[in-house]
Order: structure tokens, then C-alpha cells, then sequence
């Protein structure tokens, strides 16, 4: 049986042959017999989202660059009707490894690897039943809540605030993290800190129902901004730079948190970025399909999951933040870190993968 991983990936218009796929010389003569061939298919947020659908196809060019026999290519989904066919037509091409980005995709992907049992998928942010979908998890919720800690030590307003695209797991972590670790300040230091945007208990809190829209993005934290919020953290995708450019443009009114990749090397706005939290799509994705390349099998059970203690989230540097943050406050935050890791804090989510 081939090892095939599908990686549901945030999305992107898939046109036909155009804008999907990447060079590739799988067509050179004779060599395209010995090409192992990766497909991403993306979720609907594109693979120019400076986010999760970004690290996901950096993934896939580390593991290029790794191993010369590894073919990589993507297709991209303009909405959820077209992950079905787009996983299908991979499938029909007799990719080696899909990848399907996103845990929007979980249901089109399980659905098309019960299909194809022989043909091995990977899914980034979901775990499904099936044996042949290799899982990469991301318990951001730790990463969050250093990022939480160090807003509420950094805001001026008293007041932080955070927003997702959708209401869905890998997203809420995120934002469960961030609030719990504004409450971690506030019961160390005794201060009051409010943290806006999203409720943990009644899990209720402000979306833009898009991953995309940066108009919309920059609505919800103009509306957080009128609230007093000097810091937020969109969780968002691409919409979330309608905030960060909002957020440049304010002349230091108010700065904001990035997500998944470092938002000072995937976005223009570094200026305004304290920092990112990073989930190491890239790192897991090149790791799968190296060794899938390899001809070794991926474990189903238990699959990766990303975590501090193994670099799978993280704090990215503060780059032009750094001379802003005291010392105090950073060596506090790499205590966090520590203490996650050691299992002295527990940091929990319901959206925490199982």
C-alpha cells in the first residue's frame, strides 16, 4: 500500500489548471516514474493567507527542497463544494500523499479516504476515524496563553481583546488560551485586566464569518478598538489583516497579535505585530511527507500533535516589539513556557485536541 497524506489546507480558488498548481519537472522524461508526488488541496481562505494555508505549502516546499524525488503541487478551493472534487481529482492523479488543510475539510476528507483505504491522506487541525487520514494537531491554547499573559502586561487601555473567522475548534483553542492567560495576570500581579471579544464560559464572542474578507476584520476590531482594546489578536486568516493594517495605520493607537505563521515574515504590518503565535504547520507537514517519501508509514494513532514542550506552538520573537517589552515581562512569559511544559500550569480548552 502507498502512503499517500492529505492535508486540508485553508483555501484558495482552485481554476482549473491555473493559479493551483506549482512548478514542478514531474514531467521530465523518465524521471517521472521515480517522483513522489504531494497534493495540498486548500481550504477556502487561499494559499496566500499569510496563515495556516501558508505554513501548510511552506511545508510542502521544505519537504521538496529536503528530498529532490518529492513533486509538490496544490489546487485551491474557492468554497466547500469544491473539496470533494478536489480531493477526487488528486486521487484520480494518483498523488502519493494529499494533503488536506484545515478541519473545515474533515468531513469531504473522510468521506473520500473511506473511498480510497489504500490511499494515505493527512489532514492538518482534525483527527478522523479513518486509519488512512494522518493527523497534525496544534494545542495552541498553551502558545494563546503566553500571548494572553503578555498583552495584559503590555496594555496601556487595561483592556485586550480577540475575534475569530468561524466558530470552530481550531480556532476557539486559540482564543481560549489567549483569555486564560489575561486571568493568569491578573490573579500573579493582582490586576483587572478585561479581556474583550470572547467569552470562555458561555464560549460565545465575536467572529467575522469569513476567513477572507479584510473589511470585515477590520470592522470587528474597530468595534473591540471603540471598546477601549489597545491589543488584539485576530484568529482569522487572511481577514485578520483588515486588523493589522488597521492597526499600523493607527500611529501605535493600538497593536496586534498574529497567528500561525510569524506575522512579521507572512505579513506587511510587522510594525504593529508584538508577536505571533505560531502554530509549526510547516515543520509537521515537511516531516510527514519526508517520511512518507521514505516509505515509512504514518501512525493514525497517535498522529502529531504540536505542543510547547516540542516546539509544535511557540511565541514568535517580538522583532520591532522587542525593545517595548520589559525584561520582567519576557522572562515571566519563557516561564510560562516552562511551566506548560512541565505540567505546573495547565492550560485547557474544550477545543484541545483528544
Amino acid at each position: 500500500m502507498r502512503i499517500v497524506s492529505v492535508f486540508a489546507v485553508g483555501g484558495l480558488a482552485l481554476g482549473a489548471a491555473a493559479c493551483g498548481e506549482a512548478p514542478s519537472d514531474s514531467n521530465a522524461g523518465g524521471a517521472a516514474a521515480d517522483k513522489y508526488t504531494a497534493c495540498m488541496v486548500t481550504d477556502v481562505g487561499g494559499i496566500d493567507d499569510k496563515s495556516f494555508n501558508t505554513s501548510a505549502w511552506a511545508g510542502l516546499e521544505a519537504a521538496k527542497a529536503a528530498d529532490d524525488k518529492i513533486d509538490i503541487k496544490y489546487v485551491a478551493s474557492k468554497a466547500e463544494a469544491d473539496y470533494e472534487p478536489n480531493l477526487t481529482q488528486y486521487v484520480n492523479q494518483d498523488c502519493n500523499f494529499i494533503l488536506a488543510v484545515g478541519g473545515l475539510m474533515g468531513g469531504a476528507t473522510s468521506k473520500i479516504a473511506k473511498a480510497n483505504p489504500d490511499q494515505q491522506f493527512g489532514i492538518v487541525d482534525a483527527k478522523l476515524p479513518e486509519s488512512n487520514v494522518y493527523p497534525m494537531q496544534f494545542d495552541t491554547a498553551q502558545a494563546a496563553f503566553q500571548a494572553g499573559y503578555l498583552a495584559a502586561g503590555l496594555t496601556k487601555t487595561g483592556v485586550v481583546a480577540t475575534y475569530g473567522g468561524e466558530k470552530i475548534p481550531p480556532v476557539t483553542i486559540f482564543m481560549d488560551g489567549f483569555v486564560d492567560g489575561v486571568a493568569h495576570y491578573n490573579k500573579v500581579k493582582g490586576k483587572t485586566v478585561k479581556s474583550i471579544g470572547w467569552d470562555k464560559a458561555s464560549q460565545n464572542g465575536s467572529f467575522t464569518n469569513s476567513f477572507v474578507k479584510q473589511d470585515e476584520g477590520k470592522k470587528v476590531s474597530d468595534t473591540l478598538v471603540a471598546q477601549g482594546a489597545d491589543i488584539i489578536m485576530p484568529v482569522a486568516g487572511g481577514a485578520g489583516l483588515g486588523t493589522t493594517a488597521a492597526a499600523q495605520a493607527s500611529g501605535g493607537k493600538y497593536s496586534a497579535i498574529w497567528v500561525d505563521s510569524d506575522g512579521c515574515e507572512s505579513t506587511p504590518n510587522c510594525a504593529a505585530l508584538v508577536t505571533t503565535v505560531v502554530k509549526n504547520i510547516k515543520d509537521a507537514v515537511q516531516e510527514a511527507v519526508v517520511t512518507a517519501a521514505k516509505g515509512e508509514k504514518l501512525a493514525h494513532d497517535p498522529g502529531y500533535l504540536g505542543t510547547l514542550a516540542n516546539n509544535g506552538v511557540s511565541l514568535a520573537p517580538y522583532h520591532e516589539f522587542d525593545s517595548k517589552v520589559p525584561a520582567e515581562l519576557k522572562a515571566e512569559v519563557d516561564k510560562i513556557k516552562a511551566d506548560v511544559s512541565s505540567g505546573a500550569i495547565k492550560v485547557t480548552s474544550a477545543s484541545q485536541p483528544k
